[in-house]
């Protein structure tokens, strides 16, 4: 095929990817009451299922309400005409991408499917399957775990007993969505590792060189967005430091494959 004949290729491809975004976007959309009562402002209620787990938890090990969460103290509000229909349309947007991912990674493998060997056509379905898996998984930790631990943080912060916290709708929904995203991204980093692996940039040695950095930088973290006891940031900080010894592992496999 020509160039422009790649490109119109392409095109129907991007075409696909965004009105599959569009499809969950307006289902979010119409929605909204699910959406946003049961999801979006769940990690506000005191009966969200992540603070209830913690508290069993702590229960079972015997530490008392150590792990237990008080009631949030902030209240949100709308502070702009406009504020909760453009809300409702982010919100919806990020759900549509969130949803449609894995369709993405689809159309993406069927791109490149005519370019590829037949040995590296089901190592590129791999990448697909596993790519969502992981994107949807860092989606859900950082929904379930990271999100509410900093909601409970940060709303309950205070410099002076003489301050109340009125959280602006915007940067309530803004950190909850930057949060998830976030996760999703940074759970895609096995993928990342085997690319960067195969092309020479990354090694095993690399890795385990910056191995005992990487920790340290997790636990910092871990620290920073959840409650002042070693349980919960080591609760938070063990997938983290899981996702970087699995890509260790990955980064072998591949440098090894490469060297047969």
């Amino acid at each position: 095929m020509s160039f422009l004949d790649h490109l119109e290729v392409l095109r129907w491809h991007l075409v696909r990817s965004v009105i599959a975004v569009l499809l969950f976007m307006t289902l979010a959309f119409i929605f909204k009451e699910f959406v946003f009562d049961q999801i979006i402002l769940a990690p506000q209620k005191s009966n969200f299922l992540t603070y209830r787990l913690f508290c069993d938890l702590s229960h079972y090990l015997d530490l008392g309400d150590k792990l237990c969460f008080n009631d949030i103290s902030f209240s949100l509000i709308n502070i702009t005409m406009s504020g909760q229909f453009t809300t409702h349309i982010l919100v919806s947007a990020v759900a549509g991408i969130i949803l449609a991912f894995p369709y993405i990674l689809i159309e993406v493998w069927r791109f490149i499917l005519p370019g590829l060997k037949q040995s590296e056509k089901k190592s590129a379905m791999a990448l697909v399957f596993f790519g969502s898996l992981l994107f949807m998984g860092g989606v859900l930790f950082g929904y379930y775990v990271i999100s509410p631990l900093s909601v409970q943080f940060l709303g309950n912060y205070t410099v002076s007993s003489t301050v109340s916290n009125s959280i602006s709708l915007n940067s309530y929904i803004s950190t909850l969505t930057s949060i998830t995203l976030a996760c999703a991204i940074v759970f895609q980093l096995p993928i990342i590792v085997y690319f960067l692996s195969k092309v020479g940039i990354l090694t095993p040695q690399l890795m385990k060189a910056y191995r005992k950095h990487s920790i340290v930088v997790v636990l910092i973290l871990a620290a920073i967005i959840t409650p002042p006891d070693i349980t919960s940031q080591i609760l938070v900080a063990i997938p983290l430091v899981f996702l970087y010894e699995v890509s260790i592992i990955i980064s072998r496999m591949v440098v090894r494959k490469q060297a047969t």
